[in-house]
C-alpha cells in the first residue's frame, strides 16, 4: 500500500472519530486543551488498536477465502464508507436537557464513543488481513491521524459546530469507498 493511501485510508478512518469529537466539543462549556488532548488520545488509542484486532481474525480466516479477498475488501469498504456517507447527510441532532453545558467528559463516555466510532476501523483491519500490508504502521496512522483529527474536533468543536463534521464523515466515506475500488481493479486488471 502506497504511503498516499496510508494517509487516505487513516483520514478517512478518523472521519467518524473527528465529527463524534466535535460533537463532544460543541456540547462543552468552552473545551479546554487539556480536554481535547485527552479526547484525541482516547480516540486515537481506540482507533489505533481496532484495526489490529480486525487484522487477527481476518488474517485468521484468510487462507479460506484467499479467491475472493478482494471482492470482501471491496464490500467492507463499500459499506463502512456508504454508512458514513448516510451518516453526514442525516440532520443533526439538537441539544437536550437544560441549555447547561459540563467541562469535560466522563471517561466512560469519551470511551464508549470511541470504541463506538472504531468498529469500522476493525472491520477494514479485517479487509486488510487479505492484502500484503504493515498493519502496524497502518494502525499507527490511523491512530495518529485519528489523535490529530479528534484533538482539533473537540477544541474547535464549539466555534465549528458538528456541521463541519458531517462534512468531514461524508468526506471519509468517499474516500473509504474509493480504496475499496481501487483494490477491486487493481485485484481484477492489474493482478
Amino acid at each position: 500500500m502506497s504511503p498516499s493511501t496510508i494517509a487516505m485510508l487513516s483520514f478517512s478512518m478518523s472521519a467518524d472519530a473527528f465529527a463524534a469529537s466535535m460533537a463532544k466539543g460543541a456540547s462543552l462549556d468552552r473545551p479546554r486543551l487539556s480536554e481535547a488532548l485527552r479526547t484525541g488520545a482516547i480516540f486515537g488509542t481506540v482507533e489505533a488498536i481496532t484495526p489490529l484486532l480486525g487484522w487477527a481474525a481476518g488474517f485468521a480466516a484468510s487462507a479460506y477465502i484467499a479467491a475472493v479477498d478482494h471482492w470482501i475488501a471491496f464490500v467492507l469498504l463499500a459499506v463502512i464508507g456508504g454508512r458514513m456517507v448516510r451518516g453526514a447527510l442525516k440532520p443533526p441532532e439538537s441539544l437536550e436537557g437544560d441549555g447547561t453545558r459540563p467541562r469535560r467528559h466522563s471517561l466512560g463516555v469519551l470511551l464508549a464513543t470511541a470504541i463506538a466510532t472504531s468498529l469500522d476501523a476493525m472491520i477494514v483491519g479485517v479487509s486488510l488481513a487479505f492484502l500484503d500490508v504493515n498493519i502496524l504502521v497502518i494502525a499507527l496512522c490511523i491512530g495518529g491521524a485519528t489523535f490529530l483529527l479528534s484533538t482539533g474536533g473537540a477544541l474547535f468543536g464549539r466555534h465549528l459546530g458538528a456541521r463541519l463534521g458531517r462534512w468531514a464523515e461524508g468526506l471519509g466515506g468517499l474516500g473509504l469507498m474509493a480504496i475499496g475500488t481501487s483494490i477491486l481493479i487493481e485485484h481484477l486488471f492489474l493482478a
